[in-house]
């Protein structure tokens, strides 16, 4: 009889990716845009949405997280992520915005991706007590447990 594993072996070694992941919150993913214009439309976004204030993560060359503040519906949630992304015009966005809608709750990354480290903050604006903490605390939360699997490795 012969084993086959199909690549399972590889899949098996392969480190998950742990993300933040919910409905409440408002998320943007920018792919190949610059700082300028991600902290613009971030800007515009929570002015226009009354969002209360947010914060930028970059997650490696020209590839930013941005996280709001205030707490909204789903709908709501779909209505500044569409927003957004049909006023900046941008293809990466409008991808990932895709993806939230089959999955039903917006996601980003917190853990390291293969070579790419943990998106770390670079920039802050306005209030940042309900959905950024939250976020915040998340994150923290994730990078002890690697730390501690790192350590027993």
């Amino acid at each position: 009889m012969v084993r086959r594993d199909y690549g399972l072996t590889e899949k098996l070694r392969a480190k998950p990716i742990l993300g933040f992941s919910d409905t409440e919150t408002v998320k943007l993913d920018f792919d190949n845009t610059n700082f300028s214009t991600v902290k613009y439309w971030a800007n515009r976004a929570m002015k226009w949405f009354r969002l209360g204030g947010f914060i930028i993560l970059k997650s490696s060359q020209d590839c930013y997280h941005v996280v709001f503040n205030r707490p909204v519906s789903w709908s709501q949630n779909l209505r500044v992520i569409a927003w957004v992304t049909l006023q900046a015009h941008n293809q990466g966005l409008l991808k990932w915005l895709q993806m939230q809608c089959i999955k039903r709750s917006s996601t980003l990354r917190v853990s390291p991706k293969g070579d790419k480290a943990s998106p770390r903050i670079v920039f802050r604006c306005g209030k940042e007590g309900q959905q950024i903490a939250n976020f915040i605390e998340f994150r923290q939360l994730i990078k002890q447990i690697i730390r501690k699997l790192k350590e027993k490795a």
